[in-house]
């Protein structure tokens, strides 16, 4: 292979490949099981590697990581097709492109270390992402499963298992499994949280400055970052972090977790709270246009139900009346959000 082709495949292991690119390491190998000329090619390069004793050893733990990384994500991913049509051949022909993968991988290696470079000097940060108006499902190569809700990140680096460190932005359900020797620690803006095995809730978007932890099992420890104090949070406990303070309450975390099962559960919830939600769920903005509607609270399960059937039930259960304002198309190009604006009923 060119010194070119090389290039572009550490790149797309890496993670830094450009669109271009991706798609040229994807059609290389995507016909990989039917393509003679590559299988032919691969395998000269890989008894070559086995008969010349001068090349280095390889470490292709790593690169291993990252494949099983990729199926796992891909297999929850179904927005990101390519990818998912790449990952389909892998699991129908795994044993014929999983060795032309890693052989391309120890070519990258062994391209590198004559240059005196290894990629395992460098970081691999892999991001899992849910889009506004979604919910996606992630599993973590340590075997950690979760979910993410709308407009939320989930950042990690590769190697993952012996340092299983991640930054979130936003909201998700993690099942922790269980490393005594492995702490499992959650970064978000402003704090910390830390884990050995447990399931919970975090909620933490950059924007609201406000921090959120509910526990059903285990235990975690939750510590501000400009701060040496460490909260030990129990089951069904929340812990909220907003403007330098930390409050704990004893709650029924069935309701922080019902999203994850396509459910919106308001308990005695204040109108702020449920405006923030309505928000979340359904991708738009919500204006309060009277300060006494910040007295009202609402107690109400909805699942797959839509916004006006949402406002409808919120209005009569209380004297408070909504209006609409449809998208509109700004000078970029871009829309504005449908906005809902709430009043007092007069």
């Amino acid at each position: 292979m060119k010194e070119s082709a090389f290039d572009k495949i550490e790149r797309y292991i890496n993670g830094l490949a450009d669109d271009i690119e991706k798609d040229w390491v994807e059609s290389l190998f995507l016909n990989g099981e039917d393509n003679y000329t590559l299988q032919q090619l691969l395998k000269n390069d890989w008894d070559l590697m086995l008969r010349d004793p001068s090349l280095p050893e390889v470490d292709l733990n790593h690169l291993l990581d990252r494949v099983h990384h990729i199926i796992r994500k891909n297999q929850t991913l179904k927005s990101q097709k390519p990818l998912q049509k790449f990952i389909r051949i892998y699991m129908r022909a795994a044993a014929i492109l999983l060795l032309p993968l890693l052989v391309a991988g120890g070519l990258v290696y062994s391209y590198l270390g004559n240059h005196g470079k290894t990629t395992t000097d460098r970081q691999v940060i892999s991001t899992i992402y849910a889009p506004l108006g979604s919910r996606v499902s992630f599993n973590l190569p340590d075997g950690t499963t979760g979910m993410l809700n709308s407009d939320s990140r989930l950042s990690y680096s590769l190697p993952f298992t012996n340092s299983r460190q991640v930054k979130l932005e936003g909201e998700a359900w993690l099942n922790v499994n269980r490393d005594e020797d492995h702490p499992f620690v959650i970064s978000t803006d402003n704090s910390t949280v830390k884990v050995l095995g447990t399931n919970f809730n975090v909620s933490a978007y950059p924007a609201g400055n406000y921090v959120e932890v509910v526990l059903k099992q285990g235990r975690v420890e939750f510590q501000d970052n400009k701060g040496d104090e460490k909260v030990t949070i129990l089951p069904s406990e929340r812990l909220v972090f907003q403007n330098g303070n930390i409050s704990k309450s004893v709650i029924d975390p069935a309701k922080y977790y019902a999203w994850t099962e396509g459910k919106l559960i308001f308990r005695n919830d204040p109108m702020a709270e449920v405006a923030r939600r309505i928000e979340r769920w359904y991708n738009i903005k919500v204006e309060l246009a009277d300060e006494e509607l910040e007295k009202y609270s609402f107690r109400a399960t909805f699942e797959d139900d839509k916004l006006e059937e949402v406002l409808r039930y919120l209005c009569m259960t209380s004297p408070i009346r909504y209006q609409i304002t449809p998208r509109k198309l700004l000078t970029d190009g871009s829309f504005e959000k449908e906005k809902v604006t709430f009043y007092i009923k007069k």
